[in-house]
């Protein structure tokens, strides 16, 4: 049975082929020889500046060529029989992508602005778009005019073909259905994006342990127990699977390369935004893709995960070494601003998991996903696992922020807020200020987003109004902070880049110290009226 057979068309213009983007994307699928691809470029020579002479003079053919393509040129995009010829040479190549280089005319017809800047960016003009009816032969005065007959023309043609290769697929299906029931119950939930039973089965919990385990090891425990139960879950890295522990390693995983395209781990190499616009590409085919880099790498990759929040799209980021816990490899590669920026992005989930069994929940939320893409930020370095005995359990996650610990008795003065390994200082300081006699609330926040989206009464519960001594702390920019700890709070963060130095010596550089989150409280306190041993 060919469940899949389609064929993928893009449309690129000389904008486009200046664009990295074009250039980390052809030469991915050259080396993939992904036969079934076909970009058509319209090879206009005029941008919104004027003439591609300008800036753009090298052989694009040439170039393509050298990415492995196949590529066939069409010197004027109104001769359809030329057209249809190059869609045949596209669909006879049977081991490379097709490149059909198409040469055109911008504001075609229109005298004045044929072939010029000003019919890319801006109406023609009503004069000027009389003057190009005319030369169509179209009716001058007509507006949004549909001559009788178009409508029946495209009925009968796209129209009546379209239903037919539906009806034809449906029936194909329902024929695998009955001769593989299990596989057919599989790509239906993919196309319903449900997932199968069981999905869950066999995830990992990790015992309390002062010493823990890094965001990135614990994620990678995760993710391949779900690729083993949600077979059409898939993905790599930007050349750092070793380092953000991506790869799926369970029997029959295998590379997706030419000669193995049935492989579960694919190697982006080291091009960012054409992963996660592969990535946005498989969501749009109801597989579940994930991209994975370190948190700094993000921005190579945000215009696709900014389309993706666009486009409601359950997709996947994993990115790793998510503060200056870095450590020596310094302030490039120490991200300091990118939580905020993606949290900036309208419809964006960024999960930020204090300990192993958050990043567990975590993968739990991300799997129910049907329309938000995601972010998965996680530690390079070990976080302690929290005594949940002790401790609010960690499927508190899926709510954006929990109560993790309280007063014994009473109700709160102080509320310590923090994401990731930050949770464990709020905790130690917690202890230290519960034993000096303060009634103090941790809280932890992995997702400012979930958080939002609960009602009021829950996100007042857990952060009541009327607590006004708080302290955020998180190895990332204060932006955004405020929000949650008012004009009275103090906020421990990052208001510089990151150092070059050894993990301990950047925290106590950078005072993320259980020292420094209790200096902080007794200020936040003592502003707000809070006696000791209330």
């Amino acid at each position: 049975f060919s469940m899949f057979d389609y064929d993928v068309y893009a449309l690129a213009g000389d904008g486009d082929m200046m664009e990295g983007l074009s250039g980390e994307a052809a030469s991915l699928a050259g080396h993939l020889r992904l036969a079934n691809l076909c970009w058509f470029y319209d090879n206009n020579h005029v941008t919104i500046e004027g003439s591609t002479a300008l800036a753009f003079s090298e052989d694009v053919a040439a170039r393509f060529l050298g990415y492995g393509w196949n590529v066939t040129r069409v010197g004027d995009a109104n001769d359809l029989t030329l057209l249809e010829r190059a869609i045949g040479t596209f669909r006879v190549c049977p081991d490379r992508p097709t490149l059909v280089i198409v040469d055109s005319h911008i504001g075609y017809g229109a005298p004045h602005k044929q072939d010029t800047s000003a019919a890319h960016g801006e109406p023609l003009g009503e004069d000027e778009v009389r003057l190009a009816k005319r030369a169509y032969g179209w009716p001058e005065d007509a507006k949004f005019l549909v001559p009788d007959g178009v409508y029946e023309h495209f009925q009968q043609g796209i129209g009546a073909r379209g239903r037919a290769l539906r009806m034809d697929w449906v029936a194909r299906f329902e024929r695998y259905g009955r001769a593989h029931p299990e596989l057919a119950d599989r790509l239906h939930r993919m196309q319903q994006r449900e997932l199968p039973e069981g999905w869950d089965r066999g995830l990992p919990r990790f015992a309390p342990d002062a010493k823990g385990v890094a965001g990135r090891d614990a994620s990678g425990k995760v993710l391949n127990v779900l690729a083993e139960n949600v077979p059409w879950l898939l993905g790599g890295s930007a050349d750092l699977a070793p380092s953000t522990k991506t790869r799926l390693t369970f029997e029959g995983a295998g590379d997706l390369e030419p000669e193995t395209p049935g492989g579960r781990n694919l190697h982006y190499g080291i091009r960012e935004n054409a992963m996660a616009a592969v990535v946005n590409g498989m969501a749009l085919s109801k597989l579940r893709a994930y991209g994975s880099t370190f948190l700094t790498f993000s921005d190579y990759a945000r215009p696709a995960i900014r389309l993706a929040a666009i486009m409601e799209i359950p997709v996947i980021h994993v990115f790793t070494h998510d503060s200056i816990g870095v450590g020596e490899d310094g302030p490039t590669h120490q991200p300091v601003e990118h939580l905020a920026s993606l949290r900036a992005i309208p419809g964006l989930i960024t999960l930020r998991p204090a300990d192993a069994n958050e990043v567990v929940e975590a993968w739990r939320v991300i799997m129910a996903l049907r329309h938000d893409p995601v972010v998965l930020v996680l530690s390079r370095q070990a976080m302690p696992t929290i005594d949940r005995s002790r401790y609010a359990p960690a499927s508190g996650l899926a709510q954006g922020a929990y109560v993790l610990a309280d007063p014994v008795r009473g109700e709160p003065d102080l509320l310590l807020l923090a994401t990731g390994s930050e949770v464990a200082l709020c905790l130690a300081a917690f202890e230290a200020l519960t034993a000096d006699g303060f009634r103090v609330r941790v809280v932890s926040m992995p997702s400012w987003e979930l958080f939002e989206r609960q009602p009021e009464t829950y996100r007042e519960s857990v952060l009541p109004a009327r607590v006004r001594a708080r302290v955020a702390v998180e190895q990332a920019s204060v932006f955004g902070w405020d929000r949650y700890v008012g004009p009275a709070g103090e906020i421990i963060g990052m208001r510089t880049f990151g150092a070059s130095a050894p993990l301990k010596a950047l925290q106590t550089k950078f005072g993320f110290t259980p020292e420094r989150v209790v200096h902080a409280a007794r200020e936040a306190l003592a502003r707000a009226g809070v006696a000791e041993g209330r």
